[in-house]
Formats: structure tokens, C-alpha cells, sequence
């Protein structure tokens, strides 16, 4: 945890401090993470990759937009896993994408709900899970602004 003089706005994440080929040091707010590529990719693993933070992020938002929507419903859920994986496959062998030329990005997402849940509130909380804050702005239109200082 980093000093309290040291706390970055809300909202704020910065990147410094290389470390090896690859190696990143993340801060937001008190935090501060590492980053790397695996050792097969030219990173010393160090951390975890930049889609491994990407993936990270949406399962988090995932498995908390759950928790909080079954806690409001007052549902027996007691646990939520969210296992993610990424790929990069041919538009052409993605039948659901609008997409038909080139490569896409694929993640896949896996939810095991724990608890006396019946299949109702299973299927109204897979709902809500492709709700969460995360999953929506992937899923939409993105504008990244980049600018030299």
C-alpha cells in the first residue's frame, strides 16, 4: 500500500517503473500491481499480462454484480466463480458476430453459482451477470483518446 500523499484520484490508473523487457508497475488509488508478459512471450511473469488484468476486470464485475443483485433479492446464493478465458479466432468461424473478415477477440465466461438457488433465479442472475459495468462497455462502442505530454 502506498502512503496516502501517494493515493491517485478516482478513476486514475498510472503506469511506470518498467521492470525487465515487459515488467509494469500499476497504481490506482492505494494499490500498486505488477504487470508482465509470461517468460514464452519475453516477460519475466512478474504479474499478471495485460489481458490477464482485462479478463480480471470483467470477472470481478461480474461475480460483484451477482453477488449484489441475489443479496437485494435476499436469494440463497453463497458463492460466484467466474472463469474467463481469451482467444483470437477467424470472424468466418464465429457464427453469432457480426463481423465476417480477419481475426476477433473471443472471451469466453464461465459462472458457477453456489447455493439453493432454483433454475429461475439461475437464469435471471446470468442475466445480470451480462450487465455488470464491465461487461457493457466491452461490449459497446470504445473511444481511446491517446495524447503525448
Amino acid at each position: 500500500m502506498t502512503d496516502t500523499r501517494d493515493r491517485l484520484p478516482p478513476g486514475v490508473v498510472l503506469i511506470d517503473g518498467a521492470d525487465g523487457p515487459f515488467g509494469e508497475t500499476v497504481r490506482t488509488g492505494p494499490h500498486v500491481l505488477q504487470a508482465d508478459e509470461p517468460v514464452e512471450a519475453g516477460g519475466n511473469d512478474s504479474g499478471p499480462s495485460p489481458y490477464g488484468y482485462l479478463l480480471a476486470a470483467l470477472g470481478t464485475c461480474t461475480a460483484m454484480t451477482v453477488r449484489l443483485y441475489a443479496r437485494q433479492k435476499k436469494w440463497p446464493l453463497t458463492d460466484v466463480k467466474v472463469q474467463l478465458t481469451h482467444d483470437r479466432v477467424h470472424a468466418t468461424d464465429c457464427a453469432e458476430c457480426e463481423t465476417k473478415d480477419g481475426r476477433i477477440d473471443r472471451i469466453e465466461k464461465v459462472i458457477e453459482l453456489v447455493g439453493p438457488l432454483d433454475d429461475s433465479q439461475r437464469q435471471r442472475l446470468l442475466q445480470i451477470a451480462e450487465r455488470c459495468p464491465v461487461h457493457r462497455t466491452l461490449v459497446s462502442e470504445i473511444l481511446i483518446k491517446s495524447r503525448l505530454v
